[in-house]
């Protein structure tokens, strides 16, 4: 299979990569910074320079074509309103766009825990811009016609990755935090396995084999 990451330097990113390198998969990851060219090929992608905020529909469309899959890890980091929209929802929108004018249908979205129209944030509340550009992102996607897996993953940490827990966070035994790790996991595993298209996994640390916990 050949995936391309966007947001090829993220932390997470730079772990999926590494894994589906491993299994055999030809990994493309656009970066913003050149600088980071080496840490991408390390972890056994190609690296291509690419700006997403300033990226038009054909530009990624001429990214995309000929790969299999892509998955969205990229952001604007949070801070600044505008630069979130640009990127979490505007540019998140033209890559599906370009997808699907590109014939590339499978697309994964890596969102975040509670992503959703009625996610809740307060507007007073910092995170209320990524909240809302990224409900925005999501559901473009779910009434698109590519084939896509929705991400939620809880608060991410650095811990050794390990099982995780696909449903509400704060129930009863269940973790608020996820590695990245896992994360990394589950989007090697969403990708060789359909069952997962069209649905929205949230999910946490926990004790549930990745690729079997959904």
């Amino acid at each position: 299979m050949r995936v391309i990451i966007v947001g090829g330097h993220g932390k997470v990113a730079l772990r999926a990569a590494r894994l589906l390198s491993q299994r055999g998969d030809e990994v493309t990851a656009l970066i913003r910074n050149p600088d980071h060219a080496a840490d991408v090929r390390a972890a056994g992608a190609t690296p291509v320079r690419f700006d997403v905020e300033d990226a038009t529909d054909a530009d990624f469309g001429d990214a995309i074509a000929g790969h299999d899959a892509i998955v969205w890890s990229a952001g604007a980091g949070g801070g600044d309103p505008t630069r979130t929209d640009a990127v979490d929802r505007d540019a998140a929108i033209r890559s599906m766009r370009a997808a699907s004018t590109a014939g590339v249908r499978r697309y994964v979205m890596v969102s975040y825990f509670g992503a959703g129209l009625d996610h809740g944030v307060p507007q007073d509340n910092s995170f209320y811009a990524y909240a809302e550009a990224k409900a925005a992102a999501d559901e473009f996607l779910r009434h698109s016609e590519l084939d896509w897996t929705i991400l939620g993953p809880s608060r991410l940490t650095d811990r050794p990755g390990g099982g995780i827990s696909v449903g509400a966070a704060g129930t009863a035994g269940r973790a608020e935090s996820v590695s990245r790790d896992a994360v990394a996991a589950v989007i090697a595993a969403v990708l060789s396995d359909p069952t997962t298209i069209g649905r929205q996994l949230e999910f946490s640390d926990g004790a549930d084999a990745v690729g079997l916990a959904w």
